[in-house]
């Protein structure tokens, strides 16, 4: 009798072409074989998967090769890797759920399913992504200007997650597309959400879908965190605009709300001195500014608007570049931050 595991990879063998298509969306098919760049589904030709063969023992469909790494496998080792599992159970969930099979009745029991767009769900999905280097969610970001952002921990990348359109019947199964995941975190750095921005495969812009984005879990006064705040924080409203920043001052601590209404809500550290709030050039986005810095000076942080040339420090950043955005923001830094943030990070 075969074990759960062997029952599932044959199952998925059975079927190689679809697993590669859902999985290795950026392969191709090549004779016998599906042809990708590795496991996490980057373009290129080092890892093949046998889409035809027999069932078990040399040339069995569904087993694969890196030959650049000697990583080798059946299609559960392949979409362990993809998908970030490190458990078998969770293997095998993604797996029954490829192939619409039922958990076991001790799956369920062990590891009932989340609520759709709660905390929990926020956790297990962030714990499926894979870092950000060399995926597309990478290259989305080049394409807005960010580059060289792959360490960043509060980062990564799915490559299908799940999106369920605004108009879908009950009944209709979502659809999948790669997507850059932001974890948003409280201010003990406890994860309590994730924002989530779809990608197009060919295109490595957004996905076309309405909208592209969305966020998960508990968001108010929360927010996606770049570096530890001791003394001093940029804070605003979009992911893209506090990774420009960030850019343009890597030392400096920065949190994205994720929307006019959290920025003006966001939590800020007891221990902070100085606010830099970073200023998106429309009626929501000046009002949310306003509404923080009116909450900070109350609480005796000194709170300074950074303002964009243009609509928001992205598009500074897109039009102007690097080197024009840091010229822009100097005189609107304390002349000590302008010497930590600017002086020393060109040194």
């Amino acid at each position: 009798m075969l074990s759960p595991a062997a029952d599932i990879a044959r199952r998925l063998a059975e079927d190689a072409e679809a697993v590669c298509r859902h999985y290795l969306t950026n392969g191709r098919k090549q004779g016998r074989y599906w042809v990708v760049g590795d496991v996490q589904n980057t373009p290129g030709r080092s890892l093949y998967v046998r889409l035809t063969g027999p069932i078990y023992g040399p040339g069995a469909a569904g087993k694969w090769t890196d030959s650049a790494t000697g990583q080798h496998g059946d299609l559960l080792d392949l979409i362990a890797l993809n998908m970030g599992i490190t458990t078998l159970r969770d293997a095998l969930d993604e797996a029954r759920r490829f192939l619409s099979l039922p958990q076991t009745d001790r799956d369920r029991v062990a590891n009932p399913p989340a609520s759709r767009g709660s905390p929990e769900a926020a956790r297990r999905l962030w714990a499926m992504g894979q870092p950000m280097s060399g995926t597309l969610a990478e290259r989305y970001l080049a394409g807005r200007g960010l580059t060289g952002l792959g360490h960043l921990d509060s980062l990564r990348f799915h490559p299908n997650c799940f999106y369920w359109r605004e108009d879908h019947a009950l009944n209709d199964p979502p659809e999948t597309w790669p997507a850059l995941l932001a974890k948003v975190t409280d201010l003990d750095g406890r994860l309590t959400g994730l924002h989530r921005t779809w990608l197009d495969p060919a295109t490595a812009d957004k996905a076309p879908v309405i909208p592209p984005r969305k966020a998960m879990g508990n968001l108010l006064g929360y927010g996606v965190r770049i570096g530890k705040p001791v003394s001093v924080l940029a804070a605003g409203e979009g992911l893209e605009t506090m990774l420009s920043l960030h850019l343009a001052l890597p030392e400096l601590p920065a949190v994205a709300a994720l929307s006019a209404n959290h920025l003006a809500a966001l939590q800020l550290p007891a221990d902070l001195r100085r606010l830099y709030i970073a200023v998106d050039a429309d009626p929501a986005g000046l009002s949310a500014a306003d509404q923080l810095a009116h909450r900070a000076i109350g609480a005796g942080i000194d709170a300074v608007h950074l303002s964009p040339c243009l609509g928001d420090i992205n598009d500074d950043l897109r039009a102007n570049g690097r080197d024009a955005l840091r010229a822009h923001l100097r005189p609107q830094l304390a002349p000590e931050d302008a010497v930590t943030f600017l002086d020393h990070a060109e040194d």
